[in-house]
């Protein structure tokens, strides 16, 4: 829509003219949210809509680095429970182990962190006991 509203000729039918011509050229049936729902409209208005969509598109956070580890060992320990075997569990609770370690040796910038490593061999005690899983000869 480039071109200028001719002189005599109302808006609105100018602008209809334009919208049923981007129609017939097929212009909408290609945009990324064709044919779905619009999105709830019912949340109170906010200003950074887009870019907390964006953000959430891209899997980008906007939380400090201490909080951002804090949400990861809760998301690692919440996997923890989720485990098939054992070995998936000491590989999360290591992953995590490594990262709590990181920070703790060289502190992240914002709140404090105040986690410690956590205990490969009380959280694999714990998930043998929540799934009934018999302890595994130590060569696992």
């Amino acid at each position: 829509m480039t071109e200028r509203k001719p002189p005599g000729v109302s808006f609105e039918s100018f602008v209809d003219r334009q919208i049923r011509e981007a129609q017939e050229r097929g212009a909408f049936e290609q945009l990324a949210g064709f044919g779905k729902p619009l999105p709830d409209d019912t949340a109170p208005y906010d200003d950074l809509w887009w870019v907390k969509g964006k953000m959430h598109r891209e899997g980008l956070a906007a939380l400090p680095p201490a909080l951002a580890l804090r949400k990861a060992a809760e998301d690692a320990l919440a996997a923890v429970g989720r485990a098939a075997s054992e070995a998936q569990v000491r590989r999360i609770v290591a992953g995590i182990n490594e990262r709590i370690a990181e920070a703790v040796r060289r502190p992240p910038p914002g709140p404090p962190l105040r986690l410690a490593p956590f205990d490969a061999e009380a959280l694999v005690r714990e998930w043998r006991s929540a799934t009934g899983r018999p302890a595994r000869p130590s060569g696992e």
